[in-house]
């Protein structure tokens, strides 16, 4: 065999076993190693392998090691069903291995900059997070499914924003606006039949435009002071007012027992003093006497030093205790003048 290279002619000697049926049984082998290699695939753990025989779909398998027919006769597509995906929108983190997470730098401002429905303008940065239920409809249904998810998705956060005021947008009204936008965006997947879930719609920021966003910034410091002062304040009643009815609760109680005691003891007096009374009707000069002695006994060991009158004596007679032990003279006999001599 003759190879001109250049100007030159150069003859290249072929091995025999190259030639006629040996080449042919050369290729047939590279053929069949080629077949052989193409013939296995594998399906991970969270995925589904979607087969195709000349374009039409013919079998979905699981995950492990399967058999097609090799030289682009059977083509396998594999789906991550398991796996929680996610769109963001408005923003874009780095290294995602899904090229439907984020878009560009330059539409990201586009995405984020909406009108409300008073006509104020608001950045809203926000994620959707779906998963892959049925990989026949993700592939075949529609040209491209996460895409058709990603316009969706901000088709209908527009409508949502729209129809609220800024202020509801920025403060009070997210938890609504991600409810109503994951009910309208899983009504739209079922709709264009994505085969997808959406599991959640999120916001993430939610801010004024630049130019404004000081005032509104005060704007939300001072309405926050005031949910403060008023947690403050319904603190202080709600420790005050139950502090006041136990109080009042306590006094109530006290005096109803202080009543109560001053009847029984009323009671008590007058079953004394009815019982005295039967007794003085029984004997009426033993009774009297009994009871000025009684008192006269309870009285006069209060008076400290004493003097006993005789009405018949000519002059005042001290009286000597038997008793050694000091008496302490009572501030009224203290006072008394001391007797003419």
């Amino acid at each position: 065999m003759r190879i001109q290279i250049g100007r030159d002619i150069v003859e290249v000697k072929v091995p025999g076993f190259l030639k006629g049926k040996g080449l042919l049984a050369l290729v047939v082998l590279l053929l069949f190693l080629i077949g052989v290699g193409g013939a296995f695939y594998t399906v991970e753990v969270e995925e589904k392998g979607v087969v195709q025989r000349f374009g039409k779909h013919i079998k979905t398998v699981d995950r492990g090691l399967h058999f097609k027919i090799p030289f682009g006769i059977d083509r396998v597509t594999t789906v991550p069903v398991m796996r929680q995906l996610k769109q963001e929108f408005g923003f874009g983190t780095e290294g995602a291995t899904n090229p439907f997470q984020r878009t560009r730098a330059e539409d990201r401002s586009l995405e984020r900059n909406m009108v409300t429905g008073d006509l104020n303008s608001v950045l809203v940065e926000w994620v959707v997070q779906y998963r892959i239920d049925e990989p026949e409809k993700y592939l075949f249904q529609v040209r491209n499914a996460d895409a058709t998810l990603r316009n969706a998705a901000e088709s209908v956060m527009r409508q949502v924003v729209g129809d609220r005021t800024v202020d509801e947008v920025i403060t009070v009204g997210r938890q609504e606006i991600e409810n109503e936008s994951a009910e309208k965006l899983r009504a739209l997947v079922e709709l264009y039949g994505l085969g997808m879930s959406i599991t959640q719609v999120q916001l993430k920021d939610v801010d004024p435009p630049l130019p404004v966003q000081a005032s509104f910034n005060e704007v939300n410091s001072a309405q926050q002071e005031r949910e403060k002062m008023i947690n403050v304040a319904n603190g202080e009643y709600n420790r005050a007012v139950p502090k006041a009815g136990g109080e009042a609760e306590r006094m109530i109680a006290e005096a109803q027992g202080y009543a109560t005691q001053r009847v029984n003891e009323a009671e008590g007096n007058v079953a004394r003093f009815t019982a005295l009374y039967a007794e003085y009707q029984k004997a009426p000069e033993i009774t009297r006497r009994r009871l000025y002695l009684e008192t006269m006994e309870k009285v006069i060991p209060r008076l400290g030093g004493f003097v006993v009158l005789d009405e018949e004596a000519s002059q005042v007679l001290p009286f000597l205790p038997l008793n050694q032990a000091p008496r302490t003279t009572s501030p009224a006999a203290s006072a008394a003048p001391a007797p003419a001599p």
